[in-house]
């Protein structure tokens, strides 16, 4: 009797990789217009590819909406790691506080979508947690020993105080006043 291994577990070709991202990018930006009922269908023609192929990668609705906006957090990590580069300190804390505004301002019709996602998943909320968490923390630990900002403002703050400006506006005009309220949080923050 012949002895079988385990399969290994096979790299994902590069074509699979390349249809998930452009599903990731075709279903961010259908559900940003579209809100949480956007077809499905619509999002595997945006982004070139069969259903069948969006079911393989996604086999669900919640599944779909669980990786976008993961690869959103993971674009905001990103976002950090190239601010480090920025010459200011401050001022690479205030971009990618902005930018933040900025992706929700361009959300808007996928922020029920997002909640859906985070609220049903402990696991989901966590792990975006963590990883805004580590974002911030990136760029507020630079400001912090260049001796640009208070040390006694922990990362997890800077997000609340973040997540606490997007979910006050309410008004249909509410970018720039939130840009403001970054401001002077930001300014807020400078080491006296």
């Amino acid at each position: 009797m012949e002895h079988q291994l385990p399969k290994a577990r096979r790299k994902p070709r590069a074509d699979s990789l390349r249809n998930r991202e452009l599903l990731l990018v075709a279903a961010g930006e259908i559900f940003s217009t579209g809100g949480p009922q956007a077809s499905l269908e619509a999002v595997a023609r945006k982004a070139g590819v069969g259903i069948g192929t969006l079911y393989r990668h996604f086999p669900t609705r919640e599944a779909l909406f669980d990786a976008v906006y993961r690869h959103e957090v993971e674009q905001l990590r990103a976002l950090a790691e190239q601010l480090l580069e920025e010459p200011d300190p401050v001022e690479a804390l205030r971009q990618w506080f902005q930018t933040n505004i900025r992706l929700v301002a361009t959300k808007k019709g996928m922020i029920e979508a997002l909640q859906l996602a985070v609220h049903g998943s402990s696991e989901l909320k966590a792990y975006t947690f963590q990883r805004m968490v580590e974002a911030v923390g990136l760029l507020l630990d630079r400001a912090v020993k260049a001796g640009m900002v208070r040390d006694d403002i922990p990362a997890q703050d800077l997000l609340s105080t973040l997540f606490g400006i997007l979910y006050a506006q309410n008004s249909a005009n509410w970018q720039p006043a939130a840009m403001r309220m970054v401001d002077v949080f930001v300014d807020g923050l400078r080491a006296r």
